[in-house]
């Protein structure tokens, strides 16, 4: 693992495993100093990033960890071994796993807290979607899709509005009321959907896919209309992360090239009275590698 700084460019190795293991997830507390760490031989670690140590090893998982979600103090994994793990980081090492959650029957590829802390949804390779509230309580298991749900994401603007995406023999990006478990709407994107990312500055959402094109692609809220589509990757493009700002996301493919998009723009500042257009301005479509 890897430490880039934004501001210095300058690069950091935090960690890396022994033979025959290797990373299969990573995900940032909120604090942006403590770094989870998921790896093929089912160990969730926690490390300090300030300082480059681990502070934690939490076992809990039988096969690898696939997805890695942060709600303040727990820290939620799912694995190969179909489970979802809740682990409270500020308990001793076997006291930490305070809930393990049954939703799934194959691995749980997806795995994303709201931004409220009162639901967090699991997909898995079986195509099921689950949400749980805050006491890991099932609420609502899925069926919509038709392929393995790895794509969630929250969105910023309604606490109870989740999108997913569904993989090859799906292609979707279906919208959820997870109060209710009602579907809203959905779009057949011609592509799987490896990865979502709501703006938070405007009502859109980017999506990023695989075969053919290996694009990422702008869709506009409620509308689900296309203001941009964006080609630089060669294969799947398979995970997405949003800049501090909200105004720039980064790539990672499995051509193993790390980009870099202007896409949503800057925020808005309140106390101005230029209002900023969602058209397709040419920062939509600008890419640094």
């Amino acid at each position: 693992v890897y430490l880039w700084n934004a501001s210095t460019g300058s690069i950091e190795e935090l960690c890396s495993c022994p033979e025959n293991d290797y990373i299969t997830s990573v995900q940032w507390a909120s604090d942006s100093a403590h770094l989870a760490v998921g790896t093929s031989s089912a160990k969730v670690q926690v490390w300090d990033a300030n300082r480059c140590k681990q502070v934690k090893e939490l076992p809990g998982h039988t096969n690898r960890v696939s997805s890695l979600a942060w709600n303040n103090a727990i820290l939620s994994s799912g694995g190969r071994d179909s489970i979802v793990c809740n682990f409270d980081v500020r308990l001793r090492k076997h006291e930490a796993c305070v809930a393990t959650l049954r939703g799934h029957e194959q691995e749980v590829c997806g795995l994303k807290w709201s931004p409220n802390g009162m639901q967090l949804a699991s997909g898995a390779n079986d195509n099921t979607l689950c949400i749980w509230n805050a006491a890991f309580e099932q609420q609502h298991r899925i069926t919509a899709h038709q392929a393995a749900v790895k794509a969630l994401a929250w969105c910023p603007f309604q606490s109870n509005l989740l999108a997913s995406g569904g993989g090859t023999a799906d292609r979707c990006i279906k919208f959820h009321n997870t109060t209710t478990g009602a579907l809203l709407n959905s779009i057949d994107t011609g592509s799987q959907v490896c990865a979502l990312q709501w703006s938070r500055h405007e009502r859109e959402i980017l999506s990023s896919h695989g075969y053919s094109k290996n694009q990422l692609c702008l869709w506009r809220y409620p509308s689900l209309v296309k203001a941009a589509e964006l080609t630089g990757h060669t294969e799947r493009v398979l995970h997405m992360a949003i800049s501090p700002d909200g105004s720039s996301v980064v790539t990672a493919g499995a051509d193993e090239t790390l980009r870099f998009w202007k896409v949503f723009g800057e925020p808005v500042c309140k106390d101005t009275k230029v209002v900023h257009s969602s058209g397709s301005g040419m920062h939509r479509q600008a890419s640094i590698r």
